[in-house]
């Protein structure tokens, strides 16, 4: 497939890096453009361009920009698009905003309100950029790990879960957008590398109202 990055930051070259090593295309694309980016395909051997040459060049594209700057992304050319939101809501870096912290909405419903007609699943937000990098890993137990995904379009999920399983990962299947907040910053699941059944255990200990402590998923 093809593949447009939106975000070079670590969760973004990480993704590239892994998608490219698993025979995919990439082009990386930031709101800064691309001049500043030359340093990036030595390295991963992606292709760079602007962010609407990467929208047109993927057959998936991937976010993962800081969750503040998510009202800039252009509506009309990523409108049919499946997207994956790798986006996390830190308040030090994106500043507050109420209807997050007040659990009215979760991430995904954000950005799927404003990305109006794509086909949006939440993935690999969950997961530290040097984790990802990696690739998929044998835990400790023998089994693999596993990451979570939700979203309301199924055909999308399919696409998006065999996606991960080539990167090396098994998938949990979370539900619809409206569960993803199971996998936000500071829940039980959020960057712990677990298994399936560990994976899915985390998930339903997650409390809406209820945060692990700030960091607690940084080792």
């Amino acid at each position: 497939m093809q593949i447009g990055v939106i975000g070079a930051g670590f969760i973004g070259q990480a993704f590239a890096r892994l998608t490219i090593a698993a025979g995919h295309e990439v082009m990386v694309s930031n709101s800064r453009g691309p001049q500043i980016l030359s340093s990036i395909p030595p390295k991963i051997g992606a292709q760079i361009g602007t962010v609407q040459e990467a929208i047109g060049f993927g057959d998936i594209i991937l976010i993962a920009i800081p969750f503040h700057q998510y009202a800039n992304l252009p509506v009309e050319s990523l409108r049919d698009k499946i997207v994956l939101d790798a986006n996390n809501y830190y308040p030090d870096r994106d500043g507050s905003i109420p209807e997050l912290d007040e659990r009215r909405a979760t991430t995904s419903g954000l950005l799927a309100q404003h990305l109006t007609g794509t086909h949006l699943v939440k993935a690999f937000n969950a997961i530290l950029a040097t984790d990802l990098e990696q690739g998929g890993q044998t835990l400790p137990s023998g089994t693999r790990r596993a990451l979570p995904i939700a979203g309301d379009d199924d055909v999308a999920k399919v696409i998006v879960a065999n996606l991960v399983r080539q990167l090396g990962f098994d998938v949990v299947d979370v539900g619809s957008l409206a569960e993803s907040w199971r996998f936000e910053r500071a829940k039980p699941a959020y960057c712990i590398p677990y298994d399936r059944e560990g994976l899915r255990q985390a998930l339903d200990e997650a409390q809406r109202d209820i945060d692990m402590p700030e960091g607690s998923w940084r080792r």
